[in-house]
């Protein structure tokens, strides 16, 4: 039920996939020197991946499935609730050589546009991001929540608000993070992209470390270093990520009960939910709902 709850992501995304090998954009909302899109990528294993260039500075929340960023700068695994963030007239690639298809709710922001919010946000000199992607982090989780409940109701959200405040965090966060995956091994990135599809198929399984160690065959000691080594975070992070973020999307979309929201997200009760939520979006779920 929880993947129908979380709309953003779900029936429509897993019918789109079937199409193969394209790209579909549909636009959500534009003003003064932004744009923001609903991009869902069909690409597979058997899909080359091709050249393209950012025209403008781009930050792209991934929404569901995974594929890999590639540039001079390095290489990374793309995750749902990661940024892909690019700087203008950078050249990258995309491929998804381990899994079918990826959704993007994506940012564009002219550079003119760009470089006065990284002024406000502190950046000093050229604009520019200090890495290729911010993995699922908690400072970011209340923004990428409410971007991922945006795409099933665009007219009723504030997206020049949330492209502001994504902007200014990319640029704050991304200082500092050279590429994390550039020195994996494609037999490694595999294996964590088959977790991570694990995860957001069934994430309110019971997922423990040493479960998912079995299934990607590596002993739980080296299943930790090297997820969190490609994704950036530990595989409870982002499992506990993924659980709340789908609530949050529950609670800002459906009528639902909050103690029916906390059972359908994997926990085992309404405290502990209330708790986990609170620290990553720093309101209670109650709260959140009349906020939203």
């Amino acid at each position: 039920m929880l993947g129908r709850l979380y709309a953003a992501t779900g029936d429509d995304f897993l019918a789109k996939i079937a199409v193969g090998g394209k790209t579909q954009s549909r636009l959500l909302a534009r003003g003064g020197g932004w744009t923001v899109s609903d991009v869902v990528c069909t690409s597979g294993p058997d899909d080359r991946p091709f050249e393209e260039r950012h025209a403008d500075f781009s930050i792209a929340i991934v929404a569901a499935g995974t594929f890999e960023y590639r540039s001079a700068a390095g290489r990374e695994l793309m995750t749902p609730g990661s940024l892909m963030l690019g700087s203008a007239g950078q050249s990258f690639e995309c491929g998804h050589e381990h899994g079918v298809g990826d959704r993007c709710v994506a940012f564009w922001y002219a550079p003119a546009y760009f470089e006065r919010l990284a002024a406000d946000a502190g950046a000093r000199g050229t604009a520019c991001f200090g890495a290729l992607r911010l993995p699922p982090l908690r400072a970011l989780s209340p923004l990428v929540a409410r971007a991922c409940a945006g795409i099933g109701h665009p007219l009723g959200t504030a997206w020049e608000e949330i492209g502001v405040r994504l902007a200014a965090q990319a640029v704050q966060l991304s200082g500092g993070r050279p590429p994390r995956a550039s020195g994996a091994p494609p037999g490694a990135v595999a294996r964590v992209t088959a977790a991570v599809r694990r995860i957001e198929r069934d994430p309110d399984d019971a997922l423990s470390l040493r479960s998912l160690a079995r299934e990607a065959r590596l002993s739980p000691y080296h299943f930790l270093r090297t997820f969190e080594r490609i994704t950036g975070v530990t595989p409870h992070q982002y499992v506990l990520r993924v659980r709340l973020r789908r609530a949050a999307t529950a609670l800002a979309t459906e009528p639902g009960k909050v103690v029916d929201v906390a059972l359908e997200s994997g926990f085992g009760d309404l405290s502990n939910f209330n708790r986990a939520f609170r620290a990553e979006f720093g309101v209670s779920p109650r709260a959140y709902r009349r906020a939203g």
